[in-house]
């Protein structure tokens, strides 16, 4: 078959994940074909090289805390709407000029479920972000996060409609209710799949909400522990605190190696901190629907904790209870991307 693959640029998570899913379609005959933008177009030229068609994709603003900024958001969309257009028509043209597809893939990306639309074409839904939409969770929402919940559900429901499936990749188990949907274990990228574990005296920290001057003043209460930190783009040492430059290679070294990590909760990166079962401090991005869900399910099921902010409070209390969340990641099971393989071998007949 032939396969339009749709990525979005915005997080490199999709990118990862939807790496690992044309690499299986490739390997078992697949002819693929994707489209994507920004860093993610870049990412994936690397790995399939002539196969990447690069569009103008949608991206994000944000403040200096991490939050989207919905208004300088707006503004560039509208300043560069006409040229977005014209690549888009451009990149439309030469697809279906030069191809003949027989699916669409999508990983919450648009411009390939417009093309579906567009030809009548079956299309699959392959990401994390559908668990707003299409599932309910017994978590309770707060208050105050009940309107980001409204939004980014509102959002979710119409980003890509109308696909035959939805498969949802999460770490933690939610009720469908939804039609034609879903969930599957977390697709887990080859590196991690093939890291060596270890539990050393150090702890991974991914943060770029707050300054190195703020980490390091927060982190020196904690002076029997090596803390290895990513996120503030330098490369530094002040005793037990490391700030490395970030590096794929060694920053895998380092998850893979440590005894836990205090991070934001961007889906990817919590996925495999459990796949290489490693208690996690989830710190959302403020109001951001997803993160702040995927960060109360692993407080919920007592993989790690959830906190508001980077306060010494906080990090105190859960490195004391190390052993516990080690002991309930100890627990959890997944074979790798099995579930996953099996479910695209049946891909031409579903």
């Amino acid at each position: 078959m032939t396969i339009l693959y749709g990525v979005p640029g915005e997080g490199m998570g999709h990118a990862a994940r939807s790496r690992v899913v044309i690499d299986y379609l490739l390997q078992i005959g697949h002819d693929v074909q994707i489209v994507s933008s920004d860093r993610a177009a870049q990412f994936l030229e690397q790995h399939f090289p002539g196969r990447v068609f690069t569009i103008d994709g949608f991206r994000f603003d944000y403040h200096s805390n991490g939050a989207v900024s919905v208004r300088k958001t707006l503004k560039r969309i509208l300043k560069n709407a006409s040229h977005k257009l014209k690549r888009h028509n451009d990149v439309y043209r030469l697809l279906h000029e030069g191809f003949q597809f027989d699916w669409v893939l999508s990983d919450f990306e648009s411009f390939s479920m417009l093309y579906a639309k567009r030809f009548g074409l079956p299309l699959l839904s392959i990401d994390n972000i559908q668990i707003l939409h299409r599932t309910k969770s017994d978590i309770q929402i707060p208050g105050k996060m009940r309107r980001s919940f409204q939004m980014a559900r509102r959002i979710v429901q119409f980003k890509v409609p109308g696909a035959r499936q939805y498969w949802i990749s999460s770490f933690f188990p939610a009720q469908i209710i939804q039609p034609n949907t879903k969930l599957i274990p977390p697709i887990i990228r080859p590196e991690v799949l093939q890291a060596k574990l270890t539990s050393g005296n150090h702890v991974l920290v991914y943060q770029r909400s707050i300054s190195a001057q703020q980490l390091q003043s927060i982190l020196s209460a904690f002076p029997s522990i090596n803390f290895f930190c990513y996120g503030q783009d330098q490369s530094s040492q002040s005793g037990h605190i490391i700030f490395k430059p970030f590096s794929e290679k060694e920053f895998l070294k380092d998850l893979a190696e440590s005894k836990a990590v205090i991070c934001n909760s961007g889906y990817s990166l919590l996925s495999e901190c459990v796949y290489l079962k490693k208690p996690v401090l989830a710190i959302p991005i403020p109001q951001q629907a997803e993160q702040w869900l995927n960060a109360a399910a692993i407080a919920k099921l007592g993989y790690g904790l959830q906190a508001e902010f980077f306060h010494e409070a906080d990090i105190r209390h859960f490195l004391n209870h190390l052993q516990l969340f080690q002991q309930r990641l100890d627990t959890y099971q997944q074979a790798g991307n099995e579930e996953l393989y099996a479910l695209l071998d049946r891909l031409p007949h579903l």
